[in-house]
């Protein structure tokens, strides 16, 4: 199960991971974020919150994720991970070589800091 809300008016995604990731996840995902792109062009934030990395279902699961992951990036201009996990405060940084969107991370009690960093524009 993920929560997948959209803030239209800021072109904002919160993505909520729950249980382990499914294929069904990133195809919701899809859709709410090609909504947001065929109004505007371009996600301004995408804020990924989360206790801890609930991980993958499938092998399908992983590869759906890096597809998307592949075929989205361009087209997002922020990504704030929310989060207390010590291993999702790693990957981030790592990912940063790997992916256009400026990457941020904050602890989890800091959704409303992520949201503010999500909507500058600069």
């Amino acid at each position: 199960m993920i929560g997948v809300e959209t803030l239209d008016d800021k072109r904002i995604l919160i993505i909520t991971p729950q249980d382990p990731l499914e294929r069904a996840d990133f195809e919701a995902i899809s859709r709410a974020f090609e909504r947001v792109i065929s109004s505007t062009g371009k996600v301004a934030g995408l804020m990924i919150k989360m206790k801890s990395f609930p991980g993958w279902e499938t092998f399908e699961a992983i590869w759906t994720h890096l597809k998307f992951v592949a075929s989205h990036h361009r087209a997002i201009e922020r990504i704030a991970v929310v989060t207390d996990s010590c291993f999702l405060r790693i990957i981030p940084g790592l990912a940063g070589y790997f992916v256009h969107p400026k990457i941020c991370v904050f602890a989890l009690g800091e959704t409303e800091q992520a949201l503010s960093w999500l909507e500058r524009r600069n």
